[in-house]
């Protein structure tokens, strides 16, 4: 029983502190530009990092959130195994909610739950860009295009007979929505961005759509 506990610890660990590495703030930071937390939604994510103007950082910042995640997964299940690794994800999506170097205060999830999807269940990963694609083309919406395909992301690996993987999924997706909480509300209400439109930001407000 030590050693698997271990191992999850481990890999709980390992993940939280790989998924709370801030890439949009690093960025952003080396290359001199404004404290992205000052600007647009005040997120750290890859949406946010694009209102600097910035479209190779926030290129660099999605990929980095997602493989951070990626990287989590793979790790732990090389020296832990699956259900290590199940762990591992989970401490990386957390990480990036909530990384203890910034308060806390992180992003709202999707390109990581893209990259731990990508380590666990690859196909799952292109079904989820998929359905975002469509949705996308047709919403013009950012937010809804990531809450639909993670909703649909649990249904598909319960169907696959993934049970494990397909309760990790279902609990990163509930976090999903919760930060995008107020995306919804803007959706519903018809104030929400869409992808293309101009938008004048120049301070950090609250919500906002962010990877």
């Amino acid at each position: 029983m030590q050693a698997p506990f271990l191992w999850s610890a481990i890999a709980f660990v390992v993940g939280y502190l790989l998924g709370s590495i801030p890439f949009g703030l690093l960025l952003t930071r080396f290359a001199g530009t404004q404290d992205l937390r000052t600007i647009g939604s005040g997120n750290i994510g890859a949406t946010n990092v694009l209102r600097t103007g910035r479209k190779g950082l926030a290129a660099a910042t999605l990929i980095g959130d997602a493989l951070k995640g990626t990287l989590a997964v793979v790790l732990a299940k090389w020296f832990g195994g699956p259900e290590a690794a199940v762990i591992a994800g989970l401490g990386a999506f957390l990480g990036h909610l909530f990384p203890v170097w910034l308060n806390f205060k992180g992003g709202k999830g999707v390109a990581t739950y893209i990259g731990i999807l990508i380590g666990l269940a690859w196909p799952a990963a292109v079904g989820f860009c998929i359905i975002w694609l469509a949705v996308a083309a047709v919403t013009k919406y950012s937010s809804l295009s990531a809450l639909f395909a993670s909703a649909m992301t649990p249904v598909y690996l319960w169907v696959t007979g993934d049970s494990i993987t397909t309760t990790l999924f279902m609990i990163l997706t509930i976090l999903l929505w919760i930060t995008h909480r107020a995306n919804i509300v803007r959706i519903l209400n018809g104030t929400e961005g869409k992808i293309g439109a101009k938008e004048k930001v120049t301070e950090a407000a609250p919500g906002g759509s962010a990877l």
